[in-house]
């Protein structure tokens, strides 16, 4: 019965294929604008473990994945085009920017070729979209300071500038803060998603800001963000986190010494599966919704201990999806 109703919710999508076409010889390509933190590196390598297995059973022909050199627009915006006389069917994209790409993407729709973007999303409409509600993972650390009972000064920690993600969770936190009264943003630096970055910008405006009760990240950036309070011999406030092993170990270090408190939340690095999915998919003829949300990533002081023993070193919390994770995620986000 469960899955007679999935079915039914999924043909009123439109996501179930009159006749499925053979995929076997088409070829995805990925195209990712940065890869320089322990996030990317886990998307990458999820990238190829899920595509590896597709090629080998034949669900697709080939799925090689392009990373540009340090998230230039323009740079991917040409990889892109090199992919289109390349003749590749379906091209997944985490783009450097919202708008930059959208000339290239739409001339890859123009030529017949799928687009799917993921986490950096880009706004062309021929493109398919998958991201986590990231407005909402910037509204849910505020949320979460409140619950704590925190007033005060807040530092937040951004992303890499002029990128989709960042704007979101950005947006979601001033959101947060203007409806939260008792907390003030007093600093804002770029960590770019990644430690040692976040550690020296924070260290650079630590200085400058009165006592600190709690930060506000993305995720790469919290471990750096602790260090650089520890070495100013300044109070630790409560980091948000973002689902790093270096994150996480940390935290529970801490949890273990004085009984630290925080919360942890990302997007899993598995969404480029789940892109290439739809991706194959589409290319099946599947008619899918344009725009696709994917569950939030989340670790508590509940669950710390067991999100640990699946975390690699150097490595993120982590999601690989399968074809059939697809249908059930859009049946579920439908109800």
């Amino acid at each position: 019965m469960k899955a007679l109703a999935a079915s039914t919710v999924l043909l009123a999508l439109g996501v179930l294929p009159a006749t499925a076409a053979d995929t076997k010889d088409m070829k995805i390509a990925l195209s990712n604008n940065f890869a320089g933190n322990s996030w990317r590196q886990a998307m990458l390598k999820s990238w190829e473990t899920v595509t590896k297995r597709a090629v080998a059973d034949g669900a697709v022909a080939e799925a090689p994945a392009f990373t540009t050199s340090e998230n230039q627009a323009t740079e991917q915006a040409g990889q892109i085009q090199n992919m289109i006389l390349q003749g590749y069917n379906a091209i997944v994209i985490d783009a450097a920017s919202p708008t930059a790409l959208n000339g290239a993407i739409k001339q890859a729709c123009d030529a017949g070729i799928v687009v799917v973007t993921f986490d950096g999303i880009a706004t062309e409409p021929c493109a398919y979209r998958i991201a986590v509600d990231f407005k909402k993972l910037g509204d849910m650390q505020i949320g979460y300071f409140k619950s704590r009972g925190l007033k005060g000064n807040l530092l937040e920690i951004r992303g890499l500038a002029g990128v989709f993600v960042d704007d979101e969770i950005h947006d979601g936190i001033e959101a947060g803060v203007k409806a939260d009264p008792d907390l003030k943003i007093v600093g804002s630096v770029h960590g770019d998603w990644t430690q040692t970055v976040a550690q020296k910008e924070v260290a650079g405006i630590l200085p400058t800001l009165p006592e600190v009760v709690a930060v506000a990240t993305q995720g790469g950036d919290g471990f750096g963000t602790a260090q650089a309070f520890k070495d100013a011999g300044r109070k630790t406030p409560v980091i948000f986190l973002g689902n790093r092993e270096d994150e996480l170990s940390w935290w529970k270090q801490q949890k273990d010494a004085n009984g630290y408190q925080t919360m942890s939340a990302s997007i899993a690095p598995g969404s480029s599966t789940f892109a290439f999915w739809v991706a194959k998919k589409i290319l099946a003829g599947e008619k899918l919704p344009h725009d696709m949300t994917l569950p939030i990533t989340v670790v508590t002081q509940d669950n710390l201990e067991d999100q640990l023993k699946h975390t690699e070193k150097g490595s993120v919390t982590n999601v690989e999806y399968k074809e059939a994770d697809v249908s059930r995620i859009l049946a579920d986000s439908a109800k």
